[in-house]
C-alpha cells in the first residue's frame, strides 16, 4: 500500500537534504559549471540549415498528402509536433509528423488509422525504390500506430502517426509554458543531451522518454524556493486548449523573476532530487506537475520504475515504459555523473573531460559497482541504429536537390508484433497567438515560432519527381 503523502513528502525532502550534503558542490564551482552548460548548448542547438531542411520535409509530406487524397474538402494535413515544436530538437533529432484530418470527420478508429498509414507507405515504398527514401517500416502494433523513415537527402528519421491529437497538444503545451522562464527550454534541452549521450533516452528500449525528461524538468522548477514554474493547475484554471494556456501563461511571465538560479545550479540539483527518489518511487512516490509537488500514488510496481504524471491525464505516467534493469542503469549513470560533478568541483576534473562524461562527445565510461554499461558514444542516436543496413549504400541526393536513380537496399518491414512505445506523447497544432491566426486545413503547415537568430525562410527548394507540380515551391510553411 502507497505511503501517505504527508510521508513521502516529509521522506522525499530529508533524503533530498541529505543528497545535497553527500554531494557538496562548492558555489565558487557554479559560475565556471554554467560557463561549460552554456557552451555546450551553443554549440549542439541547431542551426538555420537544420530548421530549414525540417520545414521543407513538412512541406513535402504535405504535397504527399495532396497527391494520395488530391484537394477535395477533407484531404488530410501533415502537421509537425515533438521536439521541433518545443524548440528542444537537435541535428540529430527525429521529426515527429501527424496526418489529421478535418475536425469535422472526428476520431478515427484504430483500423482506419492503420489503413491511411498503409497508404502513404504505398507511396514511401516507390519513394525507397527510387532512392529518396530508406528503412521505411509500417509499425502497427505500437500504441499510436506508426511509419518510421529516413530521408536520404538529410538523413533524418521521419515518424509519421495518425490523428495524434493528444501529442500535438501536449507539443504546444510545453512550448507555450516554456515562455514564461527560458530556464526550462535550456534544462530540458541539456538534460535530454545527456541522457541521450547515456543511451538512456528511448522508450522503445525501456529507458527514458523525451517527454517523460521534460516532465522531470518542469516539476523541478515548480518545487524550486522560489519556484520558477507554477503549478499546471493553474494555467489550466479555463482547460488545456492551447489557446486558452496561451492566455493564461501570459499573465505568469515573470512568476520566476525571483529565483536567481542558474542553469548549472538546476541542472546539479535535479540530479540530486531524483538521485534521492531512488528508493521512493516503488512506495508510490509520484511527481505531479498538476499540482506542482510530490504526491502518492502507486501504479502496478511491476510495471513503473518512476512515477510522473502525465499532466492532462493524470491517471497515466509518463515514464511507464522504464523497466527494472534500465531503471538500474538510469541510476548508475545519475550517480555516476553526479560524481564527476563532484570532482570537477574539487578540482580533480578539468571542464573538458567533464563535458565528455556528462555529454557523450567521446566515448565514455560510467563505473559501477556491479556489471560495467558499454562504452557510450553521445552521437550513437536511434537514428543511426535504424538506418543500420542501409547507409552505406545512401545516395548522395534525397527528396532535395539533383535525384538519384536507384533500387534502395532497405526493405519495407511491417511489424505487427512486438513492444513498440512512442518516444514521448508530445505534440502541437497552429494556435491563434503562436505565430498568426490559425492556417486553413489543408495548407502545409510548420508551427514552430522561430526566434530571432533563426529566422522565418520561405523555402524555393523544389520537390522530387512527380511531385513537383503537386505544390508551388513558393509556398510559405510558416504563416
Amino acid at each position: 500500500m502507497a505511503l501517505s503523502r504527508t510521508e513521502l513528502l516529509n521522506e522525499a525532502k530529508s533524503l533530498e537534504l541529505q543528497g545535497l550534503q553527500k554531494y557538496l558542490i562548492s558555489p565558487l564551482c557554479m559560475p565556471k559549471l554554467d560557463q561549460l552548460l552554456n557552451d555546450v548548448y551553443a554549440a549542439r542547438r541547431p542551426k538555420p540549415i537544420d530548421y530549414r531542411n525540417r520545414r521543407d520535409l513538412i512541406r513535402i509530406f504535405n504535397a504527399i498528402s495532396k497527391e494520395l487524397y488530391g484537394n477535395i474538402g477533407n484531404s488530410p494535413v501533415v502537421e509537425v509536433y515533438g521536439s521541433f515544436v518545443m524548440d528542444l530538437f537537435s541535428d540529430e533529432s527525429d521529426l515527429d509528423l501527424s496526418v489529421n484530418f478535418s475536425k469535422s470527420v472526428g476520431d478515427l478508429p484504430r483500423d482506419m488509422k492503420i489503413k491511411t498509414l498503409r497508404k502513404f507507405a504505398k507511396k514511401f515504398l516507390s519513394l525507397q525504390r527510387a532512392g529518396h527514401v530508406a528503412g521505411v517500416q509500417t509499425i502497427v502494433s505500437a500504441r499510436v500506430p506508426i511509419i518510421k523513415l529516413i530521408d536520404c537527402g538529410t538523413g533524418i528519421e521521419c515518424d509519421l502517426s495518425i490523428e495524434n491529437k493528444d501529442g500535438i497538444v501536449k507539443s504546444q503545451i510545453v512550448y507555450i509554458i516554456s515562455r514564461i522562464d527560458g530556464r526550462f527550454q535550456k534544462l530540458s534541452f541539456m538534460m535530454k543531451a545527456w541522457a541521450k549521450a547515456h543511451d538512456i533516452n528511448c522508450p522503445k528500449d525501456r529507458t527514458l522518454s523525451s517527454f517523460g525528461i521534460i516532465s522531470l524538468v518542469a516539476f523541478h522548477l515548480q518545487t524550486r524556493d522560489p519556484p520558477i514554474l507554477p503549478p499546471l493547475s493553474t494555467l489550466f484554471e479555463d482547460g488545456t486548449d492551447p489557446a486558452t494556456v496561451m492566455k493564461r501563461v501570459d499573465t505568469y511571465l515573470e512568476f520566476g523573476n525571483r529565483n536567481k538560479e542558474s542553469v548549472a545550479d538546476l541542472f546539479f540539483t535535479l540530479l540530486v532530487k531524483v538521485a534521492s527518489a531512488e528508493m521512493l518511487w516503488q512506495k508510490g512516490l509520484c511527481a505531479s506537475l498538476y499540482e506542482g509537488s510530490w504526491t502518492s500514488k502507486l501504479w502496478d510496481p511491476h510495471y513503473n520504475a518512476i512515477n510522473v504524471e502525465d499532466f492532462t491525464d493524470p491517471s497515466q505516467n509518463v515514464l511507464r515504459a522504464v523497466g527494472t534493469r534500465e531503471f538500474q542503469k538510469i541510476y548508475r549513470c545519475i550517480h555516476s555523473s553526479l560524481s564527476h560533478l563532484l570532482a570537477f568541483s574539487d578540482n580533480q576534473m578539468e571542464g573538458n573531460n567533464l563535458v565528455d562524461l556528462l555529454f557523450g562527445t567521446k566515448s565514455v565510461y560510467i563505473p559501477s559497482k556491479a556489471k560495467h554499461p558499454p562504452l557510450l558514444n553521445g552521437h550513437q542516436t536511434k537514428r543511426m541504429r535504424v538506418s543500420r543496413g542501409w547507409e552505406e549504400n545512401q545516395p548522395e541526393e534525397g527528396w532535395k536537390g539533383k535525384q538519384t536513380q536507384g533500387s534502395g537496399t532497405a526493405q519495407h518491414v511491417e511489424v505487427r508484433g512486438g513492444r513498440q512505445q512512442a518516444d514521448g506523447p508530445v505534440g502541437t497544432m497552429q494556435v491563434d497567438g503562436l505565430g498568426g491566426a490559425q492556417q486553413s486545413h489543408d495548407e502545409a503547415t510548420s508551427n514552430l515560432n522561430v526566434k530571432d537568430e533563426t529566422p522565418v525562410v520561405h523555402t524555393q527548394t523544389p520537390l522530387v519527381g512527380t511531385l513537383c507540380n503537386s505544390i508551388s515551391p513558393h509556398t510559405p510553411l510558416v504563416s
